[in-house]
């Protein structure tokens, strides 16, 4: 791509795959939080139009590629290769994402790596998730739908496939499975997805560690396939979301075996699953009402 070309992009476009959304739009004005530093009020302007940014705060403005040298901290020649190969799912290409066994949507991965983007340092971040624990267990996924190339995080399962997040996109590469980690144990946890894992190994953060085996359902759909796995366990610690189905297979479990089975959900009975509590644990009631907003 030339720098001709990469000023021609959408700035506010451009901004949304990164993942940040406008606070307030008045004709072509489109104000933002100042992804390029901490603030309370924004100061950053999209004039969309002539398609040009000003950081009020910093002084500093120009066109997408004076931004992305300032954002990316590189040069302009590895801005314009960053360019070259598009990696967020914007806001208006998630729909086909989301249905992947449609034809011309099916997910190929075409590399892993470390994780070292921002925006995905940033939603594990907004997760709660320390990155040396997710390192332990996540990599970053290039891949493709159709002829778009995207990046996620990246949980495999014992299928070879993968689990794939990011702050605009949840999806699964085939095979679709569960996810087993055996530590030879004889007690056993198990968890819908892998944030809630995640959330689990977090709170143990620098601290000693129960041992167990853990089981990650990566879809509920495999509850019942698991069970005999689940059962060879002497306890088996249920981690599953606050909802229907959750309460669904935690009361099939324990109506099988009350003694092996334990439903943890007290610890996060007011929060939608554990990552949920993670995420707002130590937070006051104003402020986790204005976080779900």
């Amino acid at each position: 791509m030339t720098i001709e070309q990469a000023k021609q992009m959408d700035m506010v476009d451009y901004l949304s795959g990164l993942g940040f959304q406008p606070t307030k739009i008045s004709v072509n004005s489109y104000w933002y939080h100042s992804p390029l530093h901490d603030e309370k009020t924004p100061s950053f302007k999209v004039n969309r139009r002539m398609n040009r940014w000003y950081d009020f705060a910093d002084g500093k403005g120009g066109n997408l590629v004076d931004f992305g040298i300032l954002f990316h901290h590189c040069s302009i020649s590895d801005f314009l290769q960053k360019l070259d190969s598009p990696v967020i799912a914007l806001k208006y290409q998630i729909t086909k994402q989301s249905n992947p066994d449609n034809e011309g949507n099916t997910i190929s991965i075409l590399s892993t790596h470390s994780i070292s983007s921002y925006p995905l340092l940033k939603y594990l971040h907004e997760r709660r998730i320390a990155l040396p624990v997710a390192e332990q267990y996540l990599k970053e996924i290039r891949y493709q739908i159709g002829d778009k190339t995207y990046y996620a995080l990246g949980f495999k399962n014992d299928a070879e496939g993968y689990e794939l997040r990011n702050a605009s996109f949840k999806g699964s590469s085939s095979p679709k499975d569960s996810t087993f980690i055996n530590n030879g144990a004889k007690e056993l946890a198990v968890f819908e997805g892998f944030f809630n894992f995640l959330s689990y190994k977090n709170m143990y953060y620098n601290q000693q560690e129960p041992l167990c085996n853990y089981l990650v359902l990566n879809s509920t759909s495999f509850f019942e396939k698991r069970l005999p796995k689940m059962q060879e366990h002497t306890c088996v610690h249920l981690f599953l979301d606050n909802d229907r189905t959750g309460q669904k297979f935690t009361q099939k479990a324990l109506d099988l075996d009350k003694e092996k089975f334990r439903d943890e959900r007290h610890l996060y009975h007011r929060y939608d699953d554990l990552n949920d509590w993670l995420v707002h644990i130590g937070l006051s009631q104003k402020q986790q009402v204005k976080q779900k907003l």
